[in-house]
């Protein structure tokens, strides 16, 4: 049959027309939608666009142009499905020579399920109209949106080295606007306050809170911390480090104390287990989940509007600032690459300065205590 408009209008649901003008050309009906197809290969079918929106000489010359490109050899890369593609990306992910860390394989898996949601779809059929209309839902929530647009770019770049697609579709998407890095720092009282509170209960966040205002560790590497590396040194191991390095801090007697008071919880290797065994049936390790605990831990201590990454920036602030500790010892203590050697130096210089971080962390455990007694340093 020619395809006109008329023969669109009469189409019944759920059939396919191939028009006689084109070869390799029709329409597919469904229940209510009607779209434009071609034959891009054996049993492969590309969607061109869907009727009225896309009238009949505008898809017809569309499908003329995709079957010369298939007449000259540049054929559309077979069928995909999203889902495939997503799961054989996290593979790559975790078995390549230098395998991303299981933290950021499940940030990457998080939202590549839950802001691409295309399933079953093609990914050579994924439009930056697609992605966009997405990432839209976003927009009262800026930090994620960016992270979800960043995975976006890094998944279907790889989709394009792996020759699943031609062309990125996010390279046609807006990029979403950078936030301001967080410059929040804690003043003396709010961390004295947060302090007394941690130290005054036992419960696996207050120790987590404790141990970060001790090591300056981040969050999630903290969390999971095991005992065989707890002791003179606590040592953040380099498959959990963000550095992929080992970190070793040789942390002072009052955080070795502390270490030493937490309680083992049902023979786990975590100092800081999770509450259950299972979440979905998947097996738990170390704690995660932290917005109901930080709540309740925020109307204990009278302090808001801080995360717990905030202490860290606070920890090397009030070190600089009230310690004369020197920044590239700070940095080192929190394992940021702020101030410490690069180029030449950095090759050169193999110093672990632990006898200085020893003494800083001694010091800063010094200033803790004057703290909770009521000590605020003088105003410059």
């Amino acid at each position: 049959m020619t395809l006109n408009d008329a023969a669109i209008r009469a189409a019944k649901p759920f059939t396919t027309i191939w028009d006689s003008k084109l070869r390799g050309f029709g329409l597919s009906t469904g229940k209510v939608k009607k779209s434009f197809i071609v034959l891009v290969g054996s049993g492969r079918r590309h969607t061109i666009g869907a009727y009225p929106l896309c009238s009949l000489a505008e898809a017809r010359a569309l499908a003329r142009t995709m079957l010369a490109e298939k007449t000259l050899g540049r054929v559309r890369p077979k069928f995909t499905a999203f889902e495939d593609a997503r799961e054989a990306f996290l593979k790559d992910c975790e078995t390549r020579e230098r395998p991303l860390s299981p933290l950021t394989i499940k940030v990457y898996r998080g939202h590549l399920t839950r802001h691409y949601p295309f399933g079953r779809s093609s990914v050579g059929d994924i439009s930056p109209r697609d992605i966009t209309r997405n990432l839209n839902l976003l927009n009262d929530r800026p930090s994620e949106k960016e992270h979800a647009a960043r995975v976006g770019r890094t998944f279907f770049k790889w989709c394009v080295g792996e020759h699943l697609i031609e062309h990125s579709p996010m390279d046609k998407v807006k990029r979403p606007a950078n936030q301001p890095s967080r410059e929040r720092t804690l003043s003396e009282d709010e961390l004295a306050k947060v302090y007394r509170t941690a130290l005054a209960s036992s419960s696996t966040f207050h120790r987590l809170v404790l141990a970060i205002i001790h090591t300056g560790g981040r969050r999630t590497e903290t969390a999971r911390l095991e005992w065989p590396y707890i002791g003179e040194t606590v040592i953040f191991r380099a498959d959990t480090t963000k550095g992929k390095r080992d970190h070793v801090l040789p942390v002072g007697p009052k955080a070795q104390k502390i270490f030493a008071s937490f309680p083992r919880i049902d023979d786990s290797p975590y100092v800081f287990p999770a509450s259950r065994e299972h979440v979905r049936g998947t097996p738990t390790s170390f704690m995660t989940g932290y917005s109901v605990s930080k709540r309740h831990f925020d109307a204990e201590c009278g302090v808001s509007g801080w995360t717990l990454h905030d202490l860290r920036r606070t920890m090397v602030s009030l070190m600089c600032d009230n310690l004369d500790i020197a920044p590239h010892i700070a940095d080192r203590i929190i394992a940021h690459k702020g101030n410490q050697p690069s180029g030449a130096a950095a090759i050169y210089n193999r110093a672990k300065y632990l006898r200085q971080m020893h003494e800083a962390l001694v010091a800063w455990e010094d200033y803790l205590e004057r703290l909770l007694s009521g000590y605020r340093s003088p105003s410059v």
